[in-house]
């Protein structure tokens, strides 16, 4: 959620009803079937243009996460691509869920979590330029590496007025077989490009649904106050099909989940809802993006705007 430097109203969480029914579809998978995706949505409002940047995925065998896109829209429901970068440019196995930022001193950035191949690890890198279609031709630079133990993805960054902060799902590599375990993990850094990695700011709640793995979708800063909506599940077989809980803040950095989770789910089985992200409007309103699950199994792009 980041915005120009009109003061707008802080967001508060989103109900589960009208989140759902109320949604239009911004952009459809390219092939009607489980594996396919259009997702993984990233927004923010600058001098009243909303800026959407996503992940696009073909199934495991078919390219997986072949681009990243950044799209410009007047209204927040219809989008004009703008720059489209793929996974070749990052030399990446596959791309997941991007970070659109835009500075305080005008500068845009996009965060691409990159599969490096062969492996389970992650790593994320930065497109930095004077504008969004300047991107297109930025040199990507590793900002955080991840490790030979931890797989480091889906960064979610916010601007406090005097750092920034991030929060990554981190995923452990000692178990071949269990990569899909992961905690989010909140950083600090004066720059938004180095960072202090500060601890853990979200983990599973045993025996829970989302007992497997949590992960950041968004965060909303206001102060003792401020909350996320993350993506969790209970088990490995339900990787890619994440619901969203809620998590308040209880410390410097830490959050505790709401333990009526989860909030948010598609109707279609199983379920799927994830990589939710809100921009806050000057008139109290809302407008929320995220990745669902379809009837056919695939995965759409939606916005709904909720009002004050």
């Amino acid at each position: 959620m980041q915005t120009d430097d009109v003061p707008v109203p802080i967001p508060q969480p989103p109900a589960p009803d009208p989140f759902w029914s109320e949604a239009e579809v911004v952009l459809e998978p390219e092939d009607p079937r489980p594996g396919s995706w259009a997702g993984g949505p990233s927004a923010v409002q600058v001098d009243g243009v909303f800026w959407l940047a996503y992940r696009l995925r073909r199934p495991v065998g078919e390219g997986r996460g072949f681009a990243n896109v950044v799209a410009r829209s007047a209204d927040g429901v219809r989008f004009e691509p703008v720059v489209a970068v793929g996974k070749d440019a990052f030399g990446a196995e596959s791309l997941e869920r991007p970070a659109l930022v835009h500075t305080p001193d005008g500068h845009w950035r996009l965060y691409v979590s990159c599969a490096t191949p062969g492996t389970k690890h992650w790593r994320v890198d930065l497109l930095e330029a004077d504008s969004v279609a300047g991107l297109a031709t930025a040199t990507p630079r590793t900002v955080l590496p991840g490790s030979d133990a931890v797989a480091v993805k889906d960064p979610v960054l916010r601007h406090d007025g005097e750092r920034w902060h991030l929060w990554a799902s981190v995923h452990p590599l000692d178990d071949p077989d269990a990569t899909d375990r992961m905690t989010t993990e909140h950083a600090t850094s004066p720059d938004g490009v180095g960072w202090t990695w500060r601890g853990t700011a979200l983990a599973g709640t045993p025996g829970s649904w989302d007992a497997r793995g949590v992960r950041f979708a968004t965060v909303v800063l206001d102060g003792d106050r401020s909350w996320a909506l993350y993506d969790g599940r209970a088990t490995a077989g339900e990787n890619w099909e994440e619901r969203t809980g809620l998590a308040v803040r209880d410390g410097d950095g830490a959050f505790t989940a709401d333990p009526g989770g989860p909030l948010l789910q598609s109707p279609n089985p199983p379920g799927g809802l994830r990589y939710a992200d809100v921009v806050a409007l000057p008139d109290g309103g809302a407008r929320w993006y995220y990745e669902a699950t379809r009837p056919d199994g695939a995965h759409e792009l939606r916005t709904v705007l909720l009002p004050r």
